[in-house]
């Protein structure tokens, strides 16, 4: 279901606007999608990592003799045997081998390579590390606690962490480093009117902590890349990849190369989700210099679960007071923000402004502050930190509506912001769809006719994200057979590819199967940010139009120079041109790209490119409604009945879209439900595959109503937003609120573990 196409005219399109299959499905059905783990390599050896099974320890040696002497082992490697890694490390990136110091469990010690994965298995078995344990700060309780270890002994390094990983549009943290709290690598800060006076004003004043857990993203394919030197000293990298070209940067800063000697290949990438922004490739790549050597790293999936850069642990304390006749007038909030042992200046940031500007929030104060634990590092997870903006938020609207005994939907629509309004961070809102979603769902029939049997109950809440945007550029050209071929620097992990050959499709009047996408690598593409953010198709479709219309004034002009006639009397239609009203003299477009390739003088093959730097984002928000059961012996939540609305600007592809937020509804269950990654008191991950980590299944699915909401951005090409994100965001806050209604219990933990809900049940 669709709201407010007529807004585009999308009627009048042929092929944008309509619903269309991926174009790498065909491949990727038959097995014939090729990923990284697929290569090999002539002389190509394997690289295993021996990880630290302590939180915090000094590395007092490493005994290699014996795993030297298992056959097929080459060499073993420890951080004083790689002679290009210079770099003190201050990331998870960066943290290539352990330098005599474990920092969380799983830190890389020592690498076993080997000419077979069987050698460096059973060579990795006979390396001996000694470790003397140290004390472990585990969690933000521990890490804030009075008397507590340091996490990082001679200062928490901060020279490459202050990086914002092109989410959103995020202030950096303020504040010295002295004057900072003990584990504390940052502090913000954000307020705006009388925050306790007009809490001292309010009729209802709720206060509440919240919090969520480390969750992994979820990617099937684990983390994986294949590195192959050549003669002249440069290297090229094959990698499952977000963003190929912050990995050309990381491994030329880390390493101290030359930018112009590396070359990132992204392949075809078995799930991301924000998890896949470069890790392996520096160790990977420091090792293949030493031995002058293809090599292969591919982590198994404990492996990954242990090194990865899962979403942080967030615990907010919120207190907000509201007025009899329904509006809101003080916020005050504390946000802490588990960064694990590297930590960066933004996640609170970014959590602070998600979770303040949903609604007109007339006095505010939030304070937030980057904790730094023995854990791994934090990492992007689809929308970081909006699931806990939200669960937050809604969860404390909803009991604030309670309170005031006002309908939810209505009292957020009373407060809901609009393009204008003001942010927490100082700034206007761009235009907002936020009243449009939430009328949306007013009006739907399944909300309309909502029914709730014994135990049952409904939940809504709201999920915002600003959508990243980034300089970026493409190139188009036509080839003689009539293929056209627009090439372009970011990675497909979402179906957006398939969104660029409608618009391209669209502009030159093509029929889709005619146009190829070519995913360049970090050296010869153009500009494009990384896939995340929910930025690319935003960043990407303007200059994608921009250049197949230029083409498309070239292919013009050629072809009033054959028929004799003005550009202003040719149609473009089916892959061909003619003048209106002789549809039977006509040239194909590969037809006059032909002749411009032959053709001396005049303006030259038929190629052209473009490049744009939007200024503003356009903000994406979605809204959601479920209906759960509530199981009283037990204590287990089952979704039963689910609505998704989505403003998403202009639908270019509304199956693909109605995909995001399918996969997206699925993710936000197992955030309020199954998802976390448990750490004991000792740093130890204590669920690390997909056994003990529970992810949503087939059987935990459930029909779900997609309403696609078009509320056109005026900043951006088509009046399109970001997609990819907002379908994850509010999925928790509302099975959270669901759950409120049904049982009585505001639970104020994720996930919602069936002991903990059917404890409260009973103390209740």
């Amino acid at each position: 279901m669709t709201e407010g196409s007529e807004k585009l005219n999308n009627t009048n399109y042929k092929y944008l606007g309509k619903r269309r299959g991926t174009i790498d499905a065909p491949e990727k059905l038959m097995g014939q999608a090729q990923y990284a783990g697929d290569l090999n390599f002539a002389g190509m050896l394997h690289v295993r990592l021996i990880l630290s099974p302590h939180a915090h320890a000094n590395v007092i040696g490493v005994k290699k003799e014996t795993a030297l002497k298992i056959p097929g082992v080459t060499a073993v490697f420890t951080s004083e045997d790689l002679t290009h890694w210079k770099k003190i490390s201050a990331s998870r990136t960066g943290a290539l081998l352990a330098r005599g110091e474990a920092v969380f469990a799983g830190h890389p010690i020592a690498a076993v390579v080997g000419d077979s994965p069987k050698a460096v298995w059973d060579g990795a078995s006979c390396v001996e590390v000694d470790y003397e344990p140290l004390p472990v700060v585990s969690d933000i309780e521990t890490a804030l606690g009075p008397d507590t270890p340091l996490v990082w002994e001679k200062g928490i390094p901060r020279d490459e962490s202050d990086v914002s990983g092109d989410h959103a549009d995020v202030d950096h943290a303020e504040g010295e480093d002295e004057d900072l709290p003990a584990n504390v690598h940052s502090e913000n800060y954000t307020s705006h009117g009388d925050v306790e006076g007009a809490i001292a004003q309010a009729d209802v004043v709720i206060e509440r902590i919240y919090s969520t857990g480390a969750v992994h993203q979820g990617y099937l394919e684990p983390q994986n890349c294949v590195v192959v030197p050549d003669r002249m000293q440069g290297l090229t990298i094959y990698t499952s990849t977000q963003g190929p070209k912050n990995v050309h940067k990381d491994v030329a800063r880390l390493l101290d190369l030359p930018q112009s000697i590396i070359r990132v290949v992204p392949m075809t990438i078995g799930g991301g989700f924000g998890g896949k922004h470069g890790m392996l490739e520096p160790t990977a790549a420091a090792i293949a210099l030493e031995l002058k050597a293809p090599v292969k790293m591919e982590l198994s999936r404990s492996e990954d679960f242990m090194t990865s850069t899962p979403a942080p642990p967030c615990r907010v304390r919120l207190r907000m007071g509201a007025m009899r006749d329904g509006t809101l007038n003080a916020l005050d909030a504390t946000i802490d923000v588990d960064n694990g042992v590297y930590a960066a200046a933004w996640w609170s940031n970014l959590l602070a402004l998600l979770m303040g500007s949903g609604y007109r929030i007339p006095n505010y104060r939030i304070h937030g502050r980057e904790v730094v634990t023995h854990k791994i590092m934090a990492g992007a997870y689809r929308a970081p930190t909006a699931q806990t903006a939200s669960f937050a938020m809604e969860s404390h609207i909803d009991e604030l509506a309670r309170a005031l005994n006002l309908d939810p939907l209505e009292f957020r629509l009373q407060n809901a912001a609009v393009g204008g309004d003001r942010m927490v961070n100082g700034k206007p809102w761009p235009n907002l769809g936020l009243r449009e979603c939430l009328n949306a769902l007013k009006t739907h029939p399944s909300w309309v006719n909502r029914k709730t049997n014994t135990d049952e109950g409904w939940g809504i809440a709201v999920g915002l994200w600003p959508c990243g945007v980034s300089p970026a550029s493409a190139v188009c050209r036509i080839l003689d057979d009539g293929t056209v071929q627009v090439q372009v620097g970011s990675v497909d992990i979402s179906g957006i590819n398939s969104g660029f050959v409608q618009i391209i499709a669209e502009v030159l009047s093509v029929d889709p199967s005619q146009v190829e996408i070519i995913q360049g690598d970090s050296r010869m593409s153009p500009a494009a940010p990384p896939s995340g953010g929910s930025q690319v198709s935003y960043s990407l479709a303007g200059p994608i139009r921009k250049a197949s219309e230029t083409v498309k004034d070239q292919l013009a002009k050629l072809a009033a120079e054959n028929f004799e006639a003005s550009q202003e009397d040719l149609v473009f239609e089916d892959g061909s041109v003619h003048v209106s009203g002789y549809p039977g003299k006509s040239m194909t477009l590969g037809m006059l790209a032909k002749e411009a390739e032959g053709k001396k003088g005049g303006d030259g093959p038929v190629m052209a490119s473009a490049s744009e730097s939007l200024e503003n984002n356009a903000p994406a928000v979605s809204l959601h409604a479920v209906r759960v059961k509530v199981d009283r012996d037990t204590g287990v939540v089952t979704p039963l009945q689910y609505i998704a609305v989505q403003d998403v600007g202009f639908a270019i592809n509304p199956m693909l879209i109605e995909g995001q937020m399918h996969g997206g509804v699925l993710q936000g269950l197992g955030w309020a439900l199954w998802e976390e990654m448990p750490f004991d008191l000792q740093g130890q991950l204590l669920a690390s595959n997909f056994l003990d980590y529970v992810i949503p299944r087939s059987n935990d699915s459930l029909d779900i109503e997609c309403v696609i909401v078009e509320n056109p951005s005026p900043e951006g090409p088509l009046g399109i937003r970001g997609v990819g994100e907002p379908p994850i965001v509010p999925g928790a806050a509302a099975v959270a609120n669901a759950v409120r209604e049904a049982t009585g219990i505001r639970c104020e933990q994720l996930p919602i573990r069936p002991q903990s809900l059917w404890t409260g049940m009973k103390e209740a």
